[in-house]
């Protein structure tokens, strides 16, 4: 038994926030079925080739869902549509502003006849406002949130590796759905979900915000170290290797002292008496730090990291990331399947203990098509015309 066995949802999707939403709801065992273009499907599933030919986004976000191909704007897509709808639970959506209310596919437009149903719509700006008509990708809304803005060096801004403007989007949506199928349990009712990618990433960047109230100065870009706490980041040991380490109070930063630096003096220095004042002083106390592990190792350093009980870790690459002791020694991988074979995945965190979680395949495109128009009702001649006319 699964959260949500006995629950479908139903999906127009591409990219990343509403894939990462609808897997996760998959994981939790929904039945997710993908409607994608005929011939083409997700766009996502063109970004790379690097998982044996499959896109890397898309073996992310995709597994354990059906694929059926639909061109939307079929004189009988509609027809198709409405009876998915009327045994769906949740329909999710992040097509182009306006695309969805054209299709008919609005929240105002269904209530009445799907009135558990629950929308849920995924957008770059949200429904209203001047920016309501903006297509937005990921990093044009890591600079719209002022994310650029406290990320990358003092010269130059950086986004982030991963997709976060899509993943906070992703992952609001999915807790969101979560919550109104509990209040639906309740009430009985469906609702609407607007999820923003500006406003869950503007959410993400509250603490630069609050930072800066008032026209305070907001927080510097400082690279991989910490905009306003310090020592906290990258430091060299006298092997030329980086240990990250972060001090977070005074009983760190004494012990750091003691027994990292063998410095015990600094822990009473007034210069650097609070997490204000070292912060102010980053140039004087990264020369002490550099000083003092010049003549060790990174694993000397961590050595004492450790009997310090100050926070440290290895700064690892992908490939360090796949073989992970600590993800090993919790059999956090699994396999999944897939057009190309079997592929490695991880278990989704923060799962209930015991849970059975779907792990089930990455769909090709269309593969799930002629079974899904058979369960709705369609005859074998009926969907071979729908094939001919380039419908499916």
């Amino acid at each position: 038994m699964r959260p949500l066995d006995g629950i479908t949802v139903v999906t127009l999707e591409q990219a990343i926030a509403a894939p990462l939403c609808t897997r996760h709801l998959a994981d939790l065992g929904a039945r997710v079925i993908k409607i994608e273009r005929p011939g083409v499907g997700d766009f996502a599933r063109g970004y790379d080739e690097r998982v044996r030919g499959l896109a890397s986004h898309f073996v992310w976000t995709n597994r354990s869902k059906e694929s059926l191909t639909l061109d939307v704007k079929h004189a009988e897509a509609a027809g198709v549509l409405a009876r998915l709808l009327a045994q769906a639970d949740v329909l999710v959506q992040n097509l182009a502003p306006g695309a969805a209310a054209r299709l008919g596919l609005s929240w105002e437009a269904m209530r009445e006849a799907h009135p558990r149903l629950i929308v849920c719509d995924i957008s770059g700006y949200g429904d209203s406002g001047p920016y309501r008509d903006k297509k937005a990708y990921d990093l044009l809304i890591q600079s719209e949130s002022g994310f650029l803005s406290v990320t990358g060096t003092p010269d130059d801004p950086a986004k982030a590796g991963c997709s976060v403007a899509d993943i906070a989007a992703g992952m609001y949506a999915y807790s969101s759905i979560l919550a109104a199928l509990l209040q639906r349990a309740m009430s009985g009712q469906g609702c609407r979900i607007e999820v923003s990618m500006l406003e869950a990433m503007v959410e993400w960047m509250s603490y630069p915000l609050y930072y800066s109230h008032d026209g305070a100065a907001p927080p510097p870009r400082s690279g991989s170290s910490h905009a306003t706490i310090y020592p906290y980041g990258p430091f060299a040991a006298g092997d030329g290797k980086i240990v990250m380490l972060a001090i977070q109070n005074e009983r760190e930063w004494a012990r750091f002292c003691d027994t990292v630096m063998q410095r015990p003096e600094l822990a009473a220095d007034s210069r650097y008496a609070s997490a204000a004042r070292r912060n102010s002083a980053r140039a004087e106390l990264a020369s002490l730090i550099a000083g003092a592990f010049s003549t060790l190792n990174a694993e000397q350093v961590v050595v004492r990291l450790d009997a310090a009980q100050i926070a440290s870790a290895r700064v690892n690459d992908m490939h360090e990331v796949w073989e992970h002791p600590q993800l090993r020694a919790r059999h956090r991988w699994t396999e999944v399947d897939s057009p190309v074979g079997r592929l490695p995945a991880l278990l989704p965190p923060g799962l209930p203990e015991g849970m059975a979680v779907c792990m089930d395949a990455v769909p090709a495109l269309g593969q799930h098509t002629e079974a899904i128009l058979g369960e709705l009702g369609y005859s074998r001649d009926a969907i071979d015309r729908l094939r001919s006319e380039d419908a499916i």
